[in-house]
């Protein structure tokens, strides 16, 4: 018999708190109808200011089903915080999912402006990225790499060899899932890799706490400058000629709700 599922969720408590996290906020947007328009990441909103999304996208899901999938492969990852032997544990996956998080949303972006810039290829202005997948592909490339020997578990159905599982995952998830995001994907395993290889390293709690301070602060300041949420208490000074006429942006296409009533310009992909 394996571990009461309690002694698991101790011996990962960032995950457990991640999993409930994502959870309860795609609870939220079942409940208030909000579309993953409102919440996802996309080029044009990007460039319109829009960069708290970069975590409003990481943490939402737009069904059950893509919840799950991005849970399930989670909770497995998490044996990462019982590694602290082999120089991982706890504290350094706290550390690098920030970084994760933060870093693979940046890629993304960059890789939209590569190909609309570079290849005109318009599509990629309003496409829209929401899930953890880039998260889970990242930490499923940091294990393939720090321990080779393991298996990552999918709904307790599947069973993959972690040394290949990023691009297998990479590959059967672009095939079985047309809406999966490829590029944010890859964007997980390149930044995954770049951790694993000690390409990004030196965190430590006080760089944490800074990065998670800055994130934070970035955060409420682009809400505000966005008009996506209004901080009384919080005045932002203009910096835009005042001779000028104002120009106020709004998202294109009333979105998609979680029921899919309707749909955007650009599209939706999974991470």
């Amino acid at each position: 018999m394996g571990k009461p599922l309690v002694y698991e969720i101790l011996e990962k408590p960032v995950t457990s708190c991640i999993i409930g996290l994502c959870s309860l906020i795609w609870f939220y947007i079942q409940k208030k109808n909000i579309g993953y328009s409102h919440v996802g990441l996309s080029y044009e909103t990007a460039v319109q200011g829009h960069h708290w999304r970069i975590i409003t996208s990481a943490f939402s899901h737009i069904s059950p089903l893509h919840l799950v999938f991005n849970m399930s492969a989670l909770w497995s990852l998490g044996v990462v915080e019982q590694l602290g032997h082999m120089g991982l544990g706890t504290e350094f996956y706290l550390h690098y999912t920030l970084v994760l998080v933060v870093l693979s949303g940046a890629l993304v972006l960059v890789s939209y402006h590569l190909l609309i810039q570079k290849f005109k290829l318009e599509y990629f202005r309003r496409v829209t990225a929401v899930g953890y997948s880039c998260v889970v592909f990242g930490w499923m490339t940091i294990l393939s790499v720090k321990q080779p020997s393991s298996k990552l578990n999918l709904f307790g159905l599947l069973s993959l060899p972690i040394s290949f599982a990023p691009f297998e995952s990479l590959i059967f998830t672009s095939i079985i899932v047309p809406q999966a995001s490829f590029l944010g994907h890859l964007s997980g395993i390149i930044v995954g890799y770049s951790i694993a290889w000690g390409l990004i390293q030196g965190m430590t709690n006080y760089w944490a706490i800074s990065m998670l301070g800055w994130i934070i602060l970035i955060f409420v300041v682009s809400l505000k400058r966005s008009g996506a949420y209004d901080f009384s208490f919080l005045e932002i000074e203009s910096v835009t000629d005042p001779s000028l006429p104002s120009v106020r942006f709004v998202a294109s296409g009333a979105g998609r709700t979680v029921q899919m009533s309707a749909l955007p310009l650009g599209g939706v992909e999974l991470v």
